[in-house]
């Protein structure tokens, strides 16, 4: 049977320092509040939920009326097709989740035991998972501490004789400065995937996210711009890389003769169902975009005033599209990050921490024992994300804010 990882008590001791404590409960009641008065709709504001008020019922209908609910019905070449041309690719494999679409591009590539692939400390556990399914090994690189991305200055200095490619991360929504990546990747003769889980709509000097690299992987969960409730697909403009994706993702079957397999392929499908919702929401993408980044836009002009909190920024060549409202709380606010979560959480305000690194990880841990990456840490011990979703409101906005300030005003 399968263990849990359990660290030694002196090494949980230290990583306790760093990593975030319990998810604090949330009040519904929001007692001190008057809601009409403050233009409040809803007892909770959710750190992000779907917006499904589109085409996607009257798709799904159809699906449900045609009785093409698996994956070969028409939505999800329609989906496919439609969600790689607003990303700037030729091609999209929809896959059951991110996940799965990172997994199936790292095998596409022919990744596999004793291959290295660079990558942030900083970023969700699914990336460095994806590497290990292949049998490969990730390498570290810390971040920058105000995009929160990979640093590529670092990068260079993470290669081996061993390193197959890179994948960088579009954190929270703000792509990566690209250029240096491409240019490492061809002197080093790499191939970059770029996890765009988080940054649907995200340009790059005019460029998409997801169009740059070889290949790249996005997710649609619930939480995220655009959702099919689980999903994901590889966006490529390499034919060869979508057509393997495409074998690959059913089993490898063939063209020749059913139940025929001349690779080892996967179950990595994504249903008809899901797909009409994906295309509904694709439909909309720049709303949803335009939705995320006013609200940033007044949740920045609200707290910049505050002392002690690091907000997003926006590069001067990057569309940041704020998937996650995040700041860093410094020494300077008065109160820790956790602190500000249980008080927030009592006036019925969700919200999140910025991720663990994977070197802090328990069944990480051992790989990189003695390695340490500051701001990865850093943004790990300091950071959470406000409320973000594409229903959140104005007013919803300005409560969060007055909440945030008010917190720090009682800090004492």
């Amino acid at each position: 049977m399968i263990e849990e990882t359990r660290l030694p008590d002196d090494i949980m001791a230290e990583l306790l320092q760093i990593v975030p404590g319990p998810e604090p409960a949330l009040e519904v009641h929001l007692p001190r509040i008057p809601v009409v008065e403050e233009g409040l709709t809803r007892r909770i504001i959710p750190v992000s939920d779907p917006r499904l008020d589109g085409n996607e019922l009257r798709y799904l209908t159809q699906c449900i009326q045609s009785n093409w609910i698996s994956s070969a019905g028409r939505f999800v070449r329609d989906f496919e097709d439609t969600f790689a041309q607003m990303v700037g690719c030729r091609y999209g494999v929809a896959c059951s989740n991110g996940t799965t679409s990172l997994h199936l591009a790292l095998t596409i590539f022919g990744l596999g035991p004793g291959d290295e692939v660079v990558l942030p400390a900083f970023t969700m556990i699914a990336t460095a998972n994806a590497v290990r399914y292949t049998g490969a090994t990730p390498v570290l690189v810390d971040s920058e501490r105000d995009t929160w991305n990979p640093d590529p200055t670092r990068l260079d200095g993470a290669v081996t004789a061993r390193t197959k490619g890179i994948i960088v991360v579009h954190t929270y929504g703000h792509p990566v400065d690209m250029d240096p990546v491409m240019e490492l990747a061809e002197r080093r003769r790499l191939w970059v995937l770029e996890d765009a889980a988080e940054a649907h709509g995200a340009t790059y000097r005019g460029r998409p996210a997801g169009s740059i690299g070889k290949a790249a992987s996005f997710s649609f969960y619930a939480n995220k711009i655009i959702t099919t409730g689980e999903g994901g697909m590889v966006t490529t403009n390499d034919a060869e890389v979508a057509r393997l994706g495409r074998r690959l993702r059913d089993h490898a079957f063939s063209d020749e003769r059913h139940f025929w397999h001349k690779y080892v392929g996967f179950n990595y499908r994504m249903t008809n169902m899901q797909a009409a919702v994906g295309l509904a929401q694709t439909e909309r993408l720049e709303e949803f975009v335009r939705i995320r980044r006013d609200n940033a836009a007044r949740y920045s002009a609200r707290l910049k005033g505050i002392p002690g909190l690091t907000l997003p920024v926006e590069r001067p060549w990057a569309r940041n599209v704020y998937w996650m409202y995040g700041i860093v709380v410094e020494d300077a606010f008065g109160i820790s990050r956790d602190e500000l979560r249980r008080r927030l959480a009592r006036r019925g305000i969700e919200t999140r921490t910025f991720f663990i690194p994977i070197h802090l990880q328990p069944i990480y841990y051992e790989l990189f024992r003695g390695q340490r990456f500051p701001v990865a840490e850093e943004l790990c011990r300091r950071g959470l994300y406000l409320p973000s979703g594409a229903t959140l409101t104005e007013a919803e906005v300005a409560y969060v804010c007055k909440a945030v300030a008010e917190a720090r005003e009682e800090r004492g």
